[in-house]
């Protein structure tokens, strides 16, 4: 090495020296100029954030003191957070928080230490305004009209996830912390005398309304990572989540919920992938609408997660749900761009049937308990829909059962339908009598001693297919789907007789998701066990069915209605009983004072009359003209008395409104029946007649 190449090497070294020195020296400089004004800095900042507060959202944020206590954190002294016109939402003797330096220097304000001392939240709710309505508020100057870039759905969710993370700090320290909601009619509160999270990790304590229940949350928490897992167990078992009763009338317990987060990747601005999963032990749920009991998971799980994109957002292939030995993965994606649609399926692949039978919530469908069956099924289900416009829904479903054998009934016994057994009639929840069906009970009239005329009109009114369907049809169903989708509640069901039949046999009237789902089964168990003929099935039905306020089975509706027997009855007798049988107790109502029919039921008389005629059914019948409207006579003491200037009505204002929506639903399954029987060119030649 010569002299030439050592003095480069020591200027290199000295100029290196030189701007080290110097770039440490504008930061020391920078820092101390910055120290000597953070006070100032500190000022402004606050007042910026009561203004903003105040301004966005009209809220007052009062606070006594507020000082450094040290690099990077701040100390608030006795502060205050009041709405306008509401109560106080919040009260904090003390609160410190810093953010880390690095972040902060790029603009990236992320919580590092926050400490909570005395702090008291409280949501209030009186009447129809509540001091956390600013959650849901318009900013004043929030101009609905301007054009502001339209985020997509994955910045969406991208952007809640960022700011959950930030607002989580790696270390948080707390003493006597409390969330409250009051209303009108009771206070619920809940505690944390003291709890933190160390660099992540948590183990925390927390009670409702002091000693009446006790959580505790254990986890870890990575705001870099964006990862995240939480167990939530409960020391009391009959300890219910609080809030969720009383807001949205959601009752929720459990022994143990798991939830965990394990990972987040981007791929631009729009797709976002979130991976994660759940499992829970004892987990109870009660809604009205779903069920009149307690919904109870022993153990499941979840694992998986969703892709969203930029109108999209849908289950990650490969998400698997998991209940005892019972598993199965759904696909689930909802569009919101440029239509709304809904799509779902789930195809499970062959799997033992005793499992989806012993992973049912316990004690939920009490009628299956303690079922055996054997054998192996497969079940595919296909849906999608377009939620504002429902009538081009597209619904499969289809089970591979030829290897299922039930080796034991549960409660519902369904072999017992073959032999005499006794029926218990209930209106609501009131029992209204015992019918026996057996040749024991006078009543009872077996099907061949039941006019031929009228089992054509009810099969024909109720369940067309029955003789040749499994119990289900999927035409009715998916116009089920439709009607109740747009009139957004359960309107109408999808229920052939083998449905109305378990319905009446084993379940009660309530009108809620687990409901319908334990008939369903039941359906699919009797049709599928071939235990009990189709013959049996309808005789069982026509004999139970109500037909009038306390009118149970054929023979009482025969006699009540018109004095005659069940033989004898008339094409237009017929036609008339079957008219009544979705909303029997508005019976009379089809009738004037002098016994005779009024106007409006003479369309479900040329209706069905027409399909009878068009399947040939009519040969060898009598059939007057209108398919005999005008000879059907009420007995006269069930007549109404002559009306005095006003029609007389018998019925009240909600029953006529329901009765119309009857009508208006009744005339969609006329046109859905006679073009499924026929083809489209039959609905305009019956309504031309």
């Amino acid at each position: 090495m010569n002299v030439k190449d050592i003095n480069f090497g020591f200027v290199r070294k000295k100029w290196f020296i030189i701007t080290v020195a110097s770039i440490v020296g504008v930061l020391l400089i920078g820092f101390i100029y910055a120290m000597s004004v953070r006070g100032e800095m500190l000022n402004k900042a606050v007042a910026k954030v009561q203004k903003k507060l105040k301004d966005d959202y009209q809220l007052n944020f009062l606070v006594d003191r507020f000082s450094f206590a040290g690099l990077t954190t701040v100390e608030f002294q006795k502060v205050k957070i009041v709405p306008d016109s509401a109560e106080q939402l919040a009260a904090i003797d003390q609160f410190k928080v810093s953010v880390k330096l690095f972040p902060l220097l790029s603009g990236n304000v992320q919580l590092d230490q926050l400490d909570l001392k005395n702090a008291n939240i409280t949501l209030v709710k009186e009447d129809s305004t509540a001091n956390y309505d600013f959650l849901f508020r318009k900013k004043k100057d929030q101009d609905s009209t301007q054009n502001t870039p339209t985020r997509t759905l994955a910045e969406t969710v991208d952007n809640l996830l960022k700011r959950a993370f930030q607002a989580v700090p790696n270390n948080l320290n707390m003493e006597n912390v409390s969330l409250s909601f009051q209303d009108s009619s009771a206070t619920q509160a809940v505690r944390i005398p003291e709890g933190s999270i160390d660099d992540g990790d948590y183990d925390i304590d927390v009670f409702l309304n002091e000693q009446e229940a006790k959580w505790n949350f254990k986890g870890n928490i990575n705001s870099k990572r964006q990862t995240a897992s939480v167990t939530v167990s409960s020391e009391n078992k009959d300890a219910e989540v609080p809030f969720l009763g009383r807001r949205y009338g959601l009752h929720v317990r459990f022994d143990e919920i798991t939830f965990h987060l394990d990972d987040v990747v981007r791929k631009g601005k729009e797709n976002l992938q979130v991976r994660g999963g759940w499992s829970t032990k004892n987990l109870q749920v009660k809604h009205h609408r779903l069920s009149e009991e307690p919904i109870v998971l022993p153990e499941g799980a979840a694992d998986g997660g969703f892709v969203v994109s930029e109108n999209t957002i849908e289950l990650l292939q490969g998400t698997k749900v998991q209940v005892k030995d019972f598993t199965f993965q759904p696909k689930v994606k909802f569009s919101r761009k440029p239509k709304k649609i809904l799509e779902l399926a789930v195809h499970t692949g062959k799997f033992k049937a005793q499992h989806f039978f012993d992973a049912l919530p316990t004690g939920l469908f009490e009628n299956l308990d303690g079922i055996q069956v054997d054998g192996d099924i497969q079940y595919d289900m296909d849906f999608k829909v377009d939620i504002d416009d429902p009538d081009g829904l597209q619904f499969a479903s289809k089970i591979d059962d030829s290897a299922l054998k039930v080796v034991k009934w549960g409660k519902a016994n369904i072999a017992e339908l073959n032999g005499p057994f006794v029926y218990e009639a209930y209106e609501d929840s009131v029992k209204m009598r015992d019918i026996g069906l057996s040749a024991a009970n006078p009543n009872f009239t077996p099907l061949d001693q039941i006019a031929p005329i009228l089992k054509k009109v009810v099969l024909n009114t109720e369940d067309p297919f029955f003789y040749k369907h499994n119990g289900f049809e999927l035409e009715a169903f998916q116009l089920s789907i439709v009607t109740n989708i747009k009139e957004k509640k359960f309107k109408r069901g999808a229920s052939t007789i083998s449905m109305q039949l378990i319905k009446n046999l084993y379940l009660n009237r309530n009108k809620t998701m687990m409901r319908k789902f334990e008939e369903i089964l039941l359906v699919w168990l009797m049709e599928q066990s071939k235990e009990v003929s189709k013959d049996r099935l309808f005789e069982i039905y026509l004999n139970i069915i109500e037909w009038g306020k306390n009118v149970y089975g054929i023979k009482e509706a025969a006699n009540y209605y018109f004095g005659t027997t069940p033989d004898k009855l008339t094409i237009g007798e017929s036609l008339y009983l079957s008219s009544i049988i979705p909303r029997p107790k508005t019976g009379l109502s089809s009738f004037d004072y002098t016994g005779g029919l009024k106007p409006w039921v003479m369309k479900h008389f040329n209706t069905y009359g027409y399909i009878l005629n068009k399947l040939n059914q009519l040969e060898g019948e009598q059939v007057p003209a209108n398919y005999g409207f005008y000879q059907v006579q009420l007995q006269p003491n069930l007549r109404p008395p002559r009306p005095r200037g006003v029609p007389e009505t018998m019925m009240s204002h909600d029953n006529i409104k329901d009765m119309v929506d009857d009508i208006d639903n009744e005339e969609k399954i006329r046109r859905s029946l006679i073009e499924k029987l026929f083809g489209k060119e039959a609905t305009q030649e019956q309504e031309n007649q």
